[in-house]
């Protein structure tokens, strides 16, 4: 259970209700309880409201709402409303504002307007979040609280005096002294050599490549920065709220972050969330960032905080959700563990950039809208499954992700810019999800143990502790596939001399003379001998055999004949190494053998478009059946089950039309 107060699923979303004359609270708590809302994220862009004037505050209109909205049934996730401080605060303190590489100071005007190092902001913001939770702690209502709002959403990095100042300190606190900072940057290297700490700037814009271990200790420190806004918030919430929920709403694959630190300093992982319905893959990527919300979590129930019912405002081209998309993708959610299902927001907004982005009431008359009929579906809906309330997910493999090494890979100066984390998850994450087979993502310094089958794409900066637990978890029965470009650096972003992939190569059975990045458009052809052609791009690594044996080889070009893709026998387990970037058709073929060598087996088999994912009590089985294609599909079971949504009896086939979902709570034998 997520909160306390709220032992259902949770339903709701943002609430912004200072938007509104108060004669529409009323009407606003009275749809609410028709669409079965019970929380509601509250006071998230009211900081001007909650504090006009410096040292003026006015909380009267929130006592009001909040009791309101209790007295209604309907509990709160209550922000702190820090996100987009008021334009007071600008006024008395410019050096507040955040500034960019380039020098230029962003004003107000939008939201996220302050530097996360600023002290101004930092005093400013610790008082508001004192008396907001001093006046609400022993609230009935409060329910849950919402620190600031998507942390680096628009300003993810500072570079103004103040940001110098802390990176400094920060660099201080990591290095210790200069000669240990010096030889961590390769500072040798075009005369960079420090001999005072405050020579040290951000790596702000310069004639050509900035040092390369400046840049990503300049992304470790913004994440640690905004991090610490978070701690800051979070210490004064939970000092006078000891047991009540804390969370911060992250933003999916957020690059600027390193989510591993920071879920694990939250209660709760929450979610904004917006595929794009023009994408026909869209149903996939959001799968992939629900499974890494789980994973965040440690497995545990999380929040969808925000989505949309219809379309957002922000794209070029903002196409809508087709009718019962929004169900289907919000029974997605839950199929991967989100047990809060939030949208963004309560009331289509009548002035503002996001006048246009669409809510769970619309502009139009809600009995007129289609949206707000699904909105209305979906609450009842989710009523009805407090029986899955604690259920987890069950997932064999797991795909390793590491933010540093992430930051590391895209920096400039590498050998192909084209080579891009999230795709090379995605190259992976895709031909599972299709062959239903459940899926983590893991830290590379993590407990690997439960896992059959583990993939590392593109693992660029590996830790020596890192090293070791990879290596350790194949040796013990464990299978490993990994791709390209990985094992190159260590922390510092230092080359890992003696061959590429230094810390690899034993486990591996190979060695990597050199990286042959091909030109855009290129083409290689991989001959796998007795399973026929395929097409191969981006990059190819010329690999030169220490045992391993070859499983496709490249057919072109000067390296024609070479090993494409290798395995190695180590220990009790098996290694995989994929030197290229092959077509779907290849992936999905090896990552087919790979396993089932593994012994991983799909949740279901089932026809393609249809998305199976199990959730388990300790009493109960629960079995995700979602339809994205456009034809109804028979669905073969494995034996017999009730749809918690329908409470219809299936045994062994069941019809989903399209764009439909089933939860069947499945009868054990």
């Amino acid at each position: 259970m997520i909160a306390r107060k709220v032992p259902h699923m949770i339903y709701g979303g943002d609430y912004n209700p200072e938007q509104w004359p108060e004669e529409v609270w009323d009407e606003d708590v009275r749809l609410m309880r028709e669409a079965g809302v019970n929380l509601v994220s509250l006071g998230i862009f009211s900081w001007a409201k909650l504090e006009p004037r410096p040292g003026e505050y006015d909380f009267d209109w929130l006592d009001r709402i909040i009791s309101l909205l209790h007295e209604n049934g309907v509990m709160v996730n209550l922000a702190t409303a820090t996100a987009s401080p008021p334009p007071w605060l600008a006024k008395l303190h410019l050096e507040s504002l955040p500034v960019t590489e380039n020098g230029v100071v962003l004003y107000p005007g939008a939201r996220q307007h302050y530097c996360p190092s600023s002290a101004a902001y930092r005093e400013r913001a610790a008082e508001l979040v004192r008396r907001i939770a001093d006046r609400y702690a022993e609230h009935p209502a409060l329910a849950m609280w919402h620190v600031n709002n998507e942390y680096g959403c628009h300003v993810a990095e500072c570079y103004c005096d103040a940001s110098a100042a802390h990176f400094r300190e920060w660099l201080q606190a990591r290095y210790g002294d200069l000669d240990t900072l010096n030889e961590a940057w390769g500072t040798a290297f075009w005369s960079q050599r420090y001999g005072e700490w405050d020579e040290i700037l951000p790596p702000r814009a310069a004639p050509t490549f900035a040092n390369p271990t400046q840049q990503l200790d300049f992304r470790r420190f913004s994440s640690d920065a905004l991090l610490g806004l978070y701690e800051m918030e979070k210490e004064i919430l939970r000092e006078a709220t000891p047991d009540v929920p804390i969370t911060t709403n992250f933003m999916s694959f957020f690059k600027p972050a390193d989510y591993w630190k920071w879920a694990a300093r939250e209660d709760v992982v929450s979610d904004d969330s917006y595929p794009d319905p023009a994408d026909p893959e869209a149903h996939v990527g959001a799968a992939m960032s629900r499974d890494l919300m789980r994973s965040l979590g440690g497995g545990d129930p999380w929040v969808l905080m925000e989505q949309t019912t219809v379309r957002v405002n922000w794209r070029e081209r903002n196409v809508p959700k087709r009718p019962n998309e929004m169900r289907l993708w919000s029974y997605g959610a839950v199929a991967r563990g989100a047990e809060g299902i939030m949208f963004f927001q309560w009331r289509q907004s009548k002035a503002g950039a996001e006048k246009y982005h669409s809510a769970m009431v619309p502009h139009v008359k809600p009995e007129d809208s289609r949206s707000w009929r699904e909105v209305k579906q979906l609450g009842a809906e989710l009523g009805k499954l407090d029986g899955l309330l604690g259920a987890r997910g069950e997932a064999e493999t797991a795909i390793l992700l590491d933010w540093e090494s992430w930051w590391a890979l895209e920096l400039d100066s590498r050998p192909s810019a084209a080579v891009r984390m999230l795709e090379g998850v995605y190259s992976f994450y895709k031909p599972l999800f299709e062959a239903n087979v459940p899926v983590d993502f893991a830290h590379p310094g993590s407990d690997l143990s439960r896992y059959r089958l583990v993939i590392a794409p593109n693992l660029y900066l590996v830790t020596d502790e890192a090293a070791e637990n990879v290596r350790r978890f194949v040796a013990e029965g464990g299978t490993l596939l990994m791709s390209f470009f990985s094992g190159i650096v260590d922390a510092r972003d230092h080359i890992r001399l003696g061959g590429y992939p230094a810390p690899f190569r034993e486990l591996l059975g190979l060695l990597i003379e050199d990286f042959v990045p091909m030109a855009a458009g290129a083409r290689n052809t991989l001959d796998t001998q007795d399973e026929g052609s395929y097409e191969c791009g981006l990059w190819a690594d010329l690999i030169h055999l220490e045992g391993a044996e070859v499983v496709a080889s490249y057919k072109d070009g000067f390296y024609a004949g070479t090993p494409a893709v290798t395995r190695n026998a180590f220990g009790e387990g098996a290694a995989y190494y994929l030197g290229t970037r092959p077509e779907e058709r290849y992936a999905k073929s090896l990552l087919q053998r790979v396993c089932e060598e593994a012994g991983v087996k799909p949740t279901l088999e089932a026809a393609p478009g249809v998305d199976a994912v199990r959730r388990r009590t300790e009493d109960a089985s629960f079995l995700f059946l979602l339809n994205h294609g456009e034809d109804a599909v028979e669905v073969g079971l494995r034996g017999s089950g009730r749809d918690l949504l329908t409470g219809e009896e299936h045994d062994s086939t069941l019809t989903l039309g399209p764009l439909e979902v089933a939860i069947l709570q499945e009868k054990t034998r």
